[in-house]
């Protein structure tokens, strides 16, 4: 069996992403990670290239700034480095660059990827998620929060990265069949910072809007407010041995009052049927087979 990670990235070191704990998260599983590297302001190719020179790909790419329609770029720039992966690879293994795989899922992982191999009516394999924000003590609860998404896929070039290269489709714009597995995909997407989450609000947001939008909705201010969130809960496992050097760096506070609840009433709904009847009431990106 034959595993490729892919990813992109683009000025990982400005804007604080983990890529480098990213990619090393899921390498035991992979023979080889390729990278779609947009061209950097700062020192991201040398980054990548230290990780594991031999397994390391890099495909140099320029974003095209003009995709401004729901984060398309993201997508076209993850399609990529999926593109660049030979046809001898068995399973496709996705990563973006501020999420990161536990090490104690990496067994069941494997063990999906065998059992389902030869499965043709098996597209990719469903991992939950756990959504970290403010510091690594917290995680968001939430309705808003995707809880699935799809991160490994058949090296099928008819599968491709959809919309804001969340998920995927294949196809004309078929969702994927899933097997839904017992492993984790910690995002730290919302956990930097608060000057680092500010210059990525500011950035992230030119690939959905125009300057325009962006001077009446974006506040120039010099720190992200980490406090307006709705609902958080307590963080109480391990993180992956990867993030540890970095949660030890850590050099900003944030505290949350938990009793502070601001979920509206069609959320908390949302909520009791999850836990109460297992429905998963919403926009979902895939089909359970």
């Amino acid at each position: 069996m034959k595993v490729a990670g892919f990813t992109f990235i683009k000025n990982a070191i400005i804007y604080d992403y983990p890529i480098v704990e990213a990619i090393n998260s899921i390498l035991p599983l992979c023979d080889e990670v390729y990278v779609a590297l947009g061209k950097s302001d700062d020192e991201t190719e040398a980054l990548i290239r230290a990780i594991h020179p031999e397994k390391i790909k890099i495909l140099k790419t320029l974003w095209d700034e003009e995709l401004k329609q729901g984060g398309k770029v993201l997508a076209v720039e993850t399609n990529k480095a999926f593109q660049a992966i030979p046809n001898f690879y068995d399973w496709c293994f996705y990563i973006q660059g501020d999420e990161a795989v536990h090490e104690k899922y990496l067994p069941t992982i494997k063990e999906a990827l065998l059992a389902y191999k030869i499965n043709k009516n098996v597209d990719g394999l469903l991992f939950k998620y756990l959504h970290f924000y403010g510091s690594y003590n917290y995680i968001g609860n939430s309705s808003g929060w995707y809880k699935n998404e799809i991160r490994i896929i058949k090296n099928n070039k008819k599968i491709y990265s959809y919309k804001d290269a969340q998920g995927f489709r294949k196809n004309n714009n078929e969702k994927l069949n899933v097997k839904p597995i017992l492993a984790y995909i910690y995002h730290y997407g919302w956990v930097k910072n608060p000057k680092a989450m500010q210059r990525k609000q500011e950035e992230l947001n030119k690939l959905w809007h125009d300057d325009s939008w962006i001077d009446k909705n974006v506040l120039k201010v010099e720190e992200f407010d980490y406090s307006q969130i709705d609902s958080l809960m307590k963080f109480t496992g391990t993180h992956p041995k990867v993030m540890l050097q970095r949660i030890a760096n850590k050099n900003w506070n944030f505290e949350f009052d938990l009793k502070h609840n601001k979920t509206k009433l069609k959320d908390k709904l949302k909520q009791l049927a999850l836990k109460l009847f297992g429905w998963e009431i919403g926009y979902k990106n895939y089909k359970k087979v």
